[in-house]
């Protein structure tokens, strides 16, 4: 364990972090309700056409009760209906779901709190070793590779 990792003193979990992982995901909903819509507009053949930034909440309601036009100005075409708005919205949140997962592992992984500390790239390593020191030394390091006991199979082998 690191020196700044014992002394580090963490931020308490007070109601700001969880209250924008809240609005965070809230944000991602919404989103995906509108892309969901403009992608089930676009293959009814409304085209591709999304609510102007003051309709984005205010049409949230009647486009869950499954009018595809809510807050949408200027359609050329037919709107997609209520089964297929819901289809595309429900696909749509699914993958938003997935993205958001992903990424969250992502996250998690690099900066997270089981991140894997004090290991070297193989560039680092190379940077402070030297190749030459590491081949040099690189039955210590992989003794499974390089140790004399696999050097000895290998000879063992290779004479019958």
């Amino acid at each position: 364990m690191s020196q700044r990792s014992r002394r580090h003193a963490p931020y308490p979990w007070t109601w700001e972090i969880p209250t924008c992982v809240i609005v965070a995901i809230l944000l991602v909903m919404v989103c995906g309700i509108h892309l969901g819509r403009a992608i089930a507009n676009l293959v009814a053949g409304a085209g591709w056409v999304v609510p102007e930034r003051a309709d984005l909440f205010s049409s949230l309601p009647a486009v869950l009760k499954g009018d595809a036009g809510a807050g949408i100005h200027g359609l050329d075409g037919s709107i997609a209906s209520s089964t297929a708005l819901w289809t595309y919205i429900a696909a749509t949140e699914l993958i938003l779901l997935i993205a958001c997962a992903v990424l969250l592992k992502m996250v998690l992984d690099r900066w997270g709190p089981a991140r894997m500390s004090g290991m070297a790239s193989s560039a680092e390593a190379e940077r402070l070793l030297g190749i030459r020191r590491l081949r040099r030394v690189r039955a210590v390091i992989r003794p499974d590779l390089y140790g004399n006991r696999h050097s000895e199979k290998r000879d063992d082998h290779e004479t019958d």
